[in-house]
């Protein structure tokens, strides 16, 4: 059985040179396009389509909303981004509203379509430089984390009543310890967060929910 693709982009003449190209597959089949966002949605609730092939800056509804969508109207339907654009904003944005593929534009045509066919089999695909900035990402977390959990627990202690707003003459009072000791741990704290001042350790606190 073929695969049902479904084409996303508001260049028509690009959506010409893939019709032509995926429709002289054996095993792939173009059953519809749209020009919009909400006019894909349409079509996905309309067709089925087994693989969505859609660019991400598309009039009336961006291509990030849509895919949100497509997975609330169709769950099973397979989403292949096909942009120019590889900014972290969208990337991150695409992958967690469900798509499982993110290509470029400038990406050779065979690899397009066995893209399709990969995506369409339940694999998932990313452009080497879009892979190259998630698994950055990922190192990035990664590093957070262990940076936390080089804290000893005094250390945690310390950094909590700093993200509760308290000085570090009430820290020593609530721990039970001098002043100078709290601004060793404080330093200690800032050199193993690498951060540089209290608000960006209170704020790495906040945004890694350590308490």
């Amino acid at each position: 059985m073929a695969i049902r693709v479904l084409l996303c982009d508001d260049h028509a003449i690009l959506r010409d040179g893939l019709r032509s190209l995926l429709n002289g597959e054996p095993d792939m089949e173009v059953v519809g396009e749209a020009a919009n966002g909400l006019q894909a949605i349409g079509e996905v609730r309309r067709l089925r389509p087994d693989v969505v092939l859609m660019d991400i800056n598309m009039p009336e509804l961006d291509g990030v909303e849509a895919v949100r969508q497509f997975r609330i109207e169709c769950p099973t339907v397979r989403i292949l981004i096909l942009t120019m654009y590889n900014h972290d904003e969208y990337l991150f944005r695409t992958i967690q509203a469900g798509a499982q593929g993110y290509l470029l534009k400038d990406s050779p045509v065979r690899e397009v379509i066995e893209a399709i066919r990969k995506v369409a089999t339940g694999g998932s695909v990313l452009h080497p430089d879009v892979a190259q900035k998630l698994l950055d990402s990922y190192r990035e977390q990664a590093d957070e984390k262990k940076a936390a959990d080089r804290l000893s627990p005094r250390e945690r202690q310390v950094l909590a009543e700093m993200v509760q707003g308290l000085t570090n003459k009430e820290i020593a009072e609530q721990l039970f310890i001098s002043e100078t000791t709290v601004k060793l741990h404080i330093s200690n704290i800032f050199r193993k967060l690498g951060v540089k001042s209290r608000s960006q350790a209170i704020l790495y606190a906040v945004k890694e929910r350590l308490f």
